[in-house]
């Protein structure tokens, strides 16, 4: 098994349940290919840095995962067939890396680090 996520960009104008249903849809091909389905985070709509189908908007969710390579490419392919997903990135979480998402402006663990070291230095 590959720890992956997918970042999903989903039609704006799309209810709530119909969101709900390509998430639900997602996970029970993950589950269904011998994989587990983490977590879930709704990002909510944000505006787009260029115009998709004539669209400015978009509803962003990010999935985390573990499944096989094979599982993969079928929720890749699925993902690709369905009108409600304006866009999709799968990437392979590093190995080592922080389980939890990390706030954004908050010090990498690194920094951090670099930071007490030059603090006990003076």
């Amino acid at each position: 098994m590959v720890d992956y996520e997918i970042l999903l960009l989903l039609d704006p104008d799309l209810a709530e349940e119909s969101q709900a249903e390509v998430i639900a849809r997602v996970r029970e091909l993950i589950e269904k290919g011998g994989g587990t389905f983490d977590r879930h985070e709704p990002w909510g709509k944000r505006k787009l840095a260029y115009e998709i189908d004539k669209k400015s908007d978009g509803n962003y969710h990010l999935l985390h995962f573990s499944a096989t390579p094979e599982t993969l490419d079928e929720v890749s392919r699925v993902l690709k067939i369905d009108d409600n997903v304006m866009r999709h990135m799968a990437t392979r979480r590093p190995q080592g890396g922080p389980s939890e998402p990390l706030s954004v402006g908050a010090p990498a663990s690194h920094d951090a680090v670099v930071d007490d070291l030059a603090a006990e230095e003076e």
